[in-house]
């Protein structure tokens, strides 16, 4: 992917099906944390460009870290923002669990599909069973459609639950 926003869209959909169960700040946090080895890699011209970050055990100990300052992180910026002006939005533990630990296992699952060089079942195996399942076009327009109709779910369930 190229870096994070078009991981966003899948993000976009499980937010309009979650609601409240979810946090797409921490969620979106994840997505940044995961690519900052890959970042560093393209600027030094060292290293495996998407190496044990890109692993399902990277994953974890990503989500962990996302998850325990994404919180905080979040909260900061809807405080910022003004979102929480009329009450004090608090982010519960588990769902900034659960967003950094969907956000974090989706990164890898998507960027085995596009990359060769992921090795997303290291140290157990260097095999990469998903590469090339469906073409780049096509998980590029899934990743940008679920984030257009996870929009359209989301507003249309707020829009109605505003309404009564």
């Amino acid at each position: 992917m190229p870096f994070t926003p078009i991981h966003m869209g899948p993000g976009i959909l499980i937010k309009a099906i979650l609601q409240s169960s979810f946090s797409l700040m921490v969620f979106g946090w994840t997505q940044i944390v995961m690519d900052i080895q890959p970042l560093i890699v393209l600027i030094t011209g060292e290293g495996h460009l998407h190496g044990f970050t890109h692993t399902y055990v990277g994953a974890i100990l990503l989500a962990v870290f996302s998850a325990l300052t994404g919180k905080y992180l979040s909260e900061l910026g809807l405080k910022i923002l003004g979102i929480d002006k009329y009450q004090s939005i608090k982010i519960a533990w588990w769902v900034a669990f659960l967003s950094a630990f969907i956000g974090s296992f989706s990164h890898v699952s998507l960027d085995s599909i596009m990359h060769t060089d992921v090795e997303p079942f290291y140290p157990i195996t260097l095999a990469n069973d998903f590469h090339g399942i469906v073409s780049v076009t096509i998980l590029h327009k899934l990743c940008m459609y679920s984030g257009g109709v996870g929009a359209l779910i989301y507003y249309a369930v707020n829009y109605r639950a505003f309404k009564t």
